[in-house]
């Protein structure tokens, strides 16, 4: 089973507000969350080993540009 993070625990392991990491999620540009219920407010969660993969990704480009960003 996946390992699954909150939106706030998520935010905290890249370094942005949480608002922020839904926005970007909502955009694309991150991994999507999952809901953890039927209604529109629920909970969701991130699949850490996407998160992971991302920094992972991010990380790669930097070094590709040569240095941090």
């Amino acid at each position: 089973m996946p390992r699954l993070l909150s939106k706030h625990q998520t935010a905290e392991m890249v370094g942005f507000h949480p608002e922020h990491v839904m926005r970007l999620a909502r955009q694309g540009h991150f991994p999507k969350p999952i809901k953890t219920g039927d209604h529109q407010k629920c909970a969701v969660r991130f699949i850490a080993d996407e998160i992971d993969a991302w920094l992972a990704q991010r990380i790669a480009a930097r070094e590709l540009q040569g240095g941090a960003a």
